[in-house]
């Protein structure tokens, strides 16, 4: 704990940097900004860039502890209100280490939120303010490409569709925002979180698109054995095989890559917006 104290005793400029980044989309944006040498600890969600795999872990985001931490000797911890439990982030800040706590909301201004802070903990803002500029050209690209297309199509995200009934995201989810920043609706409505659905209420989704993450076509064993779900083969999206996969972080990790995420997803949903390739 002295460690803790006495660093945090020292200008900030005289301190050799030693961060532990706590959330996938923050490691995210210290590799993408060029600022990884610094980085001391990862948590185990922390899995992109490849990279990030070899660093130390300090274990999962929400259930961290304060002596993992501590072994490594940060002078800064980033992570974002994701993280806990709040007793291990007060124990930290009690040592005298700098906890920075940065938005985790699902729309792309706190993306450019958490470039933005990060950028200035890292003394990375040049690199930080070019990433957010190039961020913002691109989903105002897509924004005025959305805005002259009519249909809004509804698409139902399945997190986990083993042992029991499936695993939907309703609103205030990675997967709720992602689907209306690519012009997409919610195929399922009135709760917040993630819920498992009855059959009957896949029927009811009426979706027109099934959003999946690779991990769960993978566990499943195939897109063919999710389209065999018996509710799934009687909406629109399961009548025409429409089930789209994405990598879990790409898609639902809103970081630097969320616009490369909201575009590729934009163009499975409305195939007139598709790029040639």
């Amino acid at each position: 704990m002295a460690l803790g104290l006495a660093a945090a005793a020292l200008p900030a400029r005289a301190q050799a940097r030693r961060v532990v980044s706590v959330g996938s989309a923050l490691t995210e944006i210290v590799f993408a900004l060029g600022a990884e040498k610094i980085l001391v600890g990862v948590d185990t969600t922390s899995l992109y860039p490849e990279a990030a795999r070899s660093l130390p872990q300090v274990g999962y985001m929400r259930a961290l502890s304060a002596e993992g931490v501590l072994s490594l000797k940060p002078t800064l911890v980033i992570a974002t209100t994701a993280a806990g439990p709040a007793t291990t982030l007060d124990q930290l800040k009690a040592t005298g280490i700098e906890v920075a706590i940065l938005p985790d909301h699902y729309d792309y201004e706190s993306v450019v939120a958490k470039i933005e802070l990060v950028g200035k903990l890292t003394g990375k803002t040049v690199e930080a303010q070019r990433m957010i500029a190039q961020g913002r050209a691109d989903m105002a690209d897509l924004a005025a490409k959305l805005a002259a297309v009519p249909t809004r199509p509804r698409v139902l995200f399945l997190l986990s569709m083993g042992g029991g009934a499936p695993q939907a995201a309703g609103a205030n989810t990675a997967a709720d925002g992602i689907i209306r920043l690519a012009g997409g609706t919610n195929a399922v409505e009135g709760y917040s979180g993630y819920r498992p659905l009855t059959p009957e209420a896949v029927i009811a989704s009426r979706a027109d698109f099934v959003l999946v993450t690779r991990q769960t076509v993978e566990a499943m064993g195939g897109i063919e054995k999710i389209l065999a779900q018996p509710a799934l083969s009687r909406t629109p999206a399961g009548k025409a095989g429409r089930v789209l996969q994405f990598d879990t972080l790409l898609l639902l990790g809103f970081g630097p890559r969320t616009p490369e995420a909201a575009i590729q997803l934009a163009e499975a949903l409305h195939p007139e917006l598709a790029r040639p390739r």
